[in-house]
């Protein structure tokens, strides 16, 4: 008997949640999602924050083809010249200029949050780490004990030692940075807190005590970097500079790599005593490089951002609908929320129904997600939050 997909999704793939969303994707381009019946979904959340170009560019598609006619792996990361991967950390460095020009690529967001960490302890000799609240940086084990909120770590303990969590846009917890503190995580737009963004002049103040302190800042731009806020990189629009810079999600334009980049007087000190203390078998994988450089260069050449403020306004006309109490955010990342789990979960539901794709937050489950493509065009957003609109109202 032949058994669906439906089928034997459920019987042999590992399950993350008890009632997963079973839309079945066959093909995917632009702003579209397309199932199996050819129905099209409008991905107003991108993949969380993956799709930034859009799904499967013609760009990135022959980038990832040519590369793979080429060659894919050679040996673990770090040993061989590869391309791909210089090319990618050139273009990068020179974005974002001195103090933050060595890169090195890993599998993923989780991936580069540990490897932060590691380097943070390496290079102070200490042990201590400060995070947030609400947070989130990922789910392998040094990821989740950084990341904030109890719920989602119960069974999995005892995590990381010596990891204190603070109140974000709280000056009165910078008490808890000291001169025993190896590093301070935080993202710059907190995504999965349900978009929340810095009090003006809180993360300036935070760089200014994490210098007096000797302390390492690290900002996690996985899901709020590559254009996603209106500028290349989040922390560009607060005028300071991280010691470390965490990349993931939309840095591979749909294919899977993340990155820390900091300066190459910290990143030294991985290369010895031990020697290859850090290292990755699949780290910045050749095809993976090459996808990344081609959703670079359409990021960095196209007019996605000079468009976003139009955009940033469409969505932040909802805060005017009955049964919206607030729509925070900023570029393209946006909550709007409704108060309740229930009504987003209809508002959700209704959305699927007619078309659109959308999401709440892993620490807010009152609000509806928006982050959609940057390639979305005005009249395509426009009619999809038409669709979002009337599900909140049905809600």
């Amino acid at each position: 008997m032949h058994l669906s997909q439906r089928s034997l999704f459920l019987r042999h793939m590992a399950q993350t949640s008890p009632s997963p969303l079973m839309l079945e994707v066959v093909r995917a381009e632009g702003i579209h999602l397309y199932d199996a019946e050819g129905n099209a979904f409008v991905d107003l959340i991108s993949g969380i924050g993956v799709a930034n170009m859009g799904h499967c560019p013609p760009e990135v598609v022959h980038a990832v083809q040519n590369q793979a006619a080429s060659f894919m792996h050679t040996m673990v990361y770090g040993e061989y010249i590869q391309a791909p991967q210089v090319e990618l950390a050139h273009e990068l460095a020179q974005q974002l200029g001195p103090g933050l020009d060595v890169v090195y690529f890993t599998n993923s967001g989780a991936e580069a949050t540990e490897g932060a960490l590691k380097l943070s302890k390496k290079y102070t000799g200490r042990s201590k780490i400060v995070a947030f609240e609400n947070s989130y940086h990922g789910s392998t084990h040094g990821a989740l004990s950084v990341s904030g909120g109890d719920w989602i770590k119960e069974g999995y303990g005892p995590l990381l030692p010596h990891v204190h969590h603070i109140r974000f846009n709280s000056w009165e917890d910078f008490g808890a940075i000291d001169d025993q503190t190896a590093c301070v995580i935080v993202e710059p737009v907190r995504g999965e807190a349900g978009i929340e963004l810095p009090a003006e002049g809180y993360l300036k103040a935070l760089r200014n005590h994490c210098s007096a302190m000797g302390t390492l800042l690290i900002f996690d731009e996985i899901q709020c970097g590559m254009g996603r806020t209106g500028s290349l990189f989040a922390h560009e629009q607060e005028g300071i500079r991280p010691d470390i810079l965490l990349l993931a999600k939309a840095l591979g334009g749909g294919m899977p790599i993340g990155a820390f980049i900091s300066s190459k007087a910290i990143m030294q000190v991985l290369s010895h005593d031990p020697v290859l203390g850090h290292i990755t078998t699949f780290g910045g994988h050749p095809v993976s490089c090459a996808a990344g450089l081609a959703a670079w260069k359409m990021l960095k050449n196209g007019d996605f951002l000079k468009d976003m403020p139009k955009k940033s306004a469409t969505i932040e006309a909802l805060s005017q609908e009955k049964g919206v109490l607030e729509v925070r955010g900023r570029g393209l990342m946006y909550a709007v929320e409704l108060g309740s789990f229930d009504k987003v979960l209809r508002t959700i539901q209704y959305c699927l129904a007619n078309g659109v794709v959308t999401d709440w937050f892993l620490h807010c489950n009152t609000a509806i997600r928006l982050a959609p493509p940057l390639v979305i065009r005005q009249t395509e957003l426009e009619a999809a939050l038409e669709i979002l609109r009337a599900g909140i109202a049905q809600s």
